[in-house]
């Protein structure tokens, strides 16, 4: 279970429900809660969501980390069926064509020329992750002063080394440093690939975060450590982050306990040598961690 020292109004696509129960109902959900230490919103939602034939805390994604490392781009899935499994996360697009953000159902790319748009179901991904967000754990945050001190903050409230955590983040950035990766041929190594990329510092921006954190178990699957995407609240600006810094931030965690991961069938996914540790080349084509 997460626990937060504060609560804070932070936008997270919930929405308070007021129902009335029987009492045997109640104390039936309450034992089962007790019992089980999940909390009462959380059995609720989960119940619901079976009911309606959703999933919650699940996280769909698209090919592998290490297949990207391998230059394995050709997109794979529509952004149509990304939004079947998830209405939040972040990739990119047919040849690594941009940062890939969606936000509260809508997915934008940003290009390397500092465009941004929204596209449509029909565009192509060749790697993504997704969820439905369902905030556990909210926050805020003061005088933020690097991406390293961003996270070293959320280490202190996520609740396990060996969770994938989903992050939704919101506030005004006295100085953002984003990159914007440009389109390249299938076949080339993401190293090589990302060695000539976009790079934007924006002022006093307002806009959100949006992310997640993958355990270092699952480096060959998914960018190990925290990996997030900046979009602006007038959508005209957005970017993988390599650095920040802000007054405050708002900060919401959701935990993710399922994975549903989606292989591509593409002749150059089922030729791809997988088997490497990718880890050394995803911390240089991410960017190197600035420091505090």
């Amino acid at each position: 279970m997460f626990h937060a020292s504060k609560t804070r109004s932070v936008p997270t696509s919930a929405h308070d429900v007021h129902v009335r129960l029987s009492s045997s109902t109640y104390e039936a959900l309450r034992t089962a809660c007790a019992s089980s230490g999940e909390t009462l919103s959380h059995a609720v939602e989960r119940a619901l969501a079976a009911q309606l034939g959703l999933e919650f805390h699940s996280l769909f994604q698209v090919s592998t980390s290490g297949a990207l490392v391998e230059g394995v781009y050709q997109g794979c899935v529509t952004v149509g069926e990304i939004k079947r499994h998830g209405d939040f996360g972040l990739g990119t697009f047919d040849g690594i064509d941009g940062e890939g953000i969606m936000l509260d159902g809508v997915a934008y790319q940003a290009t390397s020329d500092g465009r941004v748009h929204a596209v449509s179901d029909e565009v192509l991904a060749p790697f993504w992750v997704a969820t439905r967000f369902v905030a556990d754990c909210e926050d805020r945050y003061v005088d933020v002063t690097s991406a390293n001190d961003l996270y070293a903050r959320i280490d202190q409230q996520r609740p396990s080394e060996n969770l994938f955590v989903a992050l939704r983040l919101r506030g005004t950035f006295s100085m953002l440093k984003v990159r914007v990766a440009c389109k390249t041929e299938s076949g080339v190594d993401l190293v090589t690939a990302t060695a000539h990329q976009a790079e934007f510092t924006f002022e006093q921006i307002t806009g959100s975060l949006v992310g997640f954190w993958t355990p270092q178990y699952a480096r060959t699957i998914n960018v190990p450590g925290y990996h997030l995407h900046f979009l602006s609240d007038d959508r005209m600006h957005a970017g993988h982050v390599l650095d920040l810094r802000a007054a405050s931030l708002d900060v919401a965690l959701s935990r993710e306990t399922n994975v549903h991961l989606a292989l591509p069938e593409t002749e150059s996914f089922l030729r791809a040598d997988l088997a490497g540790d990718p880890s050394a080349a995803l911390r240089v084509a991410e960017g190197e961690r600035p420091t505090q």
